[in-house]
């Protein structure tokens, strides 16, 4: 190997500058020599270096891989668990006093668990082997400034190589294996949990699919109500036009006459999260504009809208009667009632859906049909339907 400087030599106190090398150098290297040569080029001096096992299988050694493969392979079944219990656990809502309340009410506690071990046994496990099988090293390196080049950046490859080499990690095969097993579950958790909430497919059932059709649809025929919430499942308080004074509004849930008595189905249907509605009186002087194809939706001076904001879901139900205005509370999304509903400040791009209603005979308000768009946020494929 040749080398050459092109600086002049350098005084007294001050570092050496690294020697100048060719392409041709660095070609003719071994992996030790490009490894030393890296060292130089970044002004680094080593002046301890030491394994921490120089004798290769000892008692002392096996008993720190076994160790450290444990937290990995702890790490690995965690990451299965966490995983067996994401597609599989059972996460549907089940009433407290039904069979099966005890696996809901565990999903989260669960899923936070498994998926909470897996990444700390995985860090333990990396954090043991750095304790346990890095050699103690100690080093002095000088600062410089500027982009590396192109034979700092090779020799830096031949530095990592060399390091893996300290390290002995190339023959311990049970570490090697438990950390792959720990990383790639982990990561096909994390990947399952990532995506797959874009996985459902909102044509699914065509006209009848769970996106586009909400409790507020009655495809037998039977009327809907407008029903509130009193604090009790079993009690059923329709909604009258007289209920609401001018500029008030009232949250309402759909409730059917075959439901009455079966408060699992009048819980399913208040605990549903594109049901809620609210139900808003303006003042009859009010000027309103009405969007293009929901003309007749309301009744008089009576408007319902969905309550889910179309930014990420959450209750838009902070309504102001001075403003007319709905809010959002989690990300201030407004919307203006007196105009159809559309968002007039904050994150939200499309108005809230609005339900057409009408009066019975008996005097009860009721839903004419369900909403002509998708409730809540948006997702692939959506669109307006008649």
């Amino acid at each position: 190997m040749t080398t050459s400087r092109q600086d002049p030599p350098s005084r007294a106190g001050e570092h050496p500058h690294p020697p100048q090398v060719t392409a041709a150098d660095v070609e003719e290297m071994t992996q030790e020599q490009l490894a030393r040569l890296a060292h130089q080029l970044d002004d680094v001096e080593v002046i301890h270096n030491q394994r921490k096992f120089p004798i290769p299988g000892t008692r002392a050694e096996k008993r720190a891989t076994r160790a450290v493969a444990t937290w990995f392979l702890l790490s690995a079944l965690s990451g299965l668990a966490f995983l067996a219990a994401f597609l599989f656990w059972p996460f549907e809502y089940v009433p407290p006093h039904e069979e099966g309340y005890t696996l809901y009410v565990l999903y989260t506690p669960v899923i936070g668990a498994t998926f909470g071990f897996a990444v700390l046994a995985l860090g333990i496990g990396a954090i043991a082997y750095v304790k346990k099988f890095f050699p103690d090293d100690v080093s002095v390196q000088q600062r410089h400034d500027g982009r590396s080049d192109e034979v700092a950046r090779r020799t830096l490859m031949a530095q990592l190589a060399e390091a893996g080499n300290d390290t002995t990690i190339a023959r311990r095969s049970l570490i090697k294996r438990s950390a792959g097993a720990a990383a790639g579950l982990f990561g096909l958790g994390l990947g399952i949990a990532a995506i797959a909430p874009f996985v459902r497919n909102p044509w699914k059932g065509g006209a009848d699919a769970a996106l586009w059709v909400t409790p507020w649809a009655s495809p037998d025929g039977e009327t809907v109500y407008l029903r509130r919430d009193t604090g009790k499942v079993g009690e059923v308080s329709l909604v009258r036009p007289e209920d609401l004074d001018a500029g008030g509004m009232e949250t309402v849930f759909p409730f059917r006459e075959s439901q009455r008595g079966h408060e699992e189905e009048l819980l399913r249907a208040q605990r549903a999260s594109d049901t809620p509605v609210m139900l808003i009186r303006l003042r009859p002087d009010q000027p309103v504009l009405v969007r293009p194809g929901q003309e007749g939706f309301n009744y008089g001076s009576y408007w319902a809208f969905s309550k889910v904001c179309t930014h990420l879901g959450c209750p838009a139900s902070l309504y102001e009667q001075q403003t007319h205005r709905a809010l959002c509370p989690c990300h201030q999304s407004q919307f203006l009632i007196t105009e159809y509903a559309r968002p007039v400040f904050g994150p939200a791009t499309r108005p809230l859906p609005q339900l057409p209603i009408t009066v019975n005979d008996e005097g009860y308000f009721v839903a004419v049909h369900d909403f002509i768009e998708p409730v809540g946020p948006a997702f692939w494929e959506r669109g307006a339907r008649a």
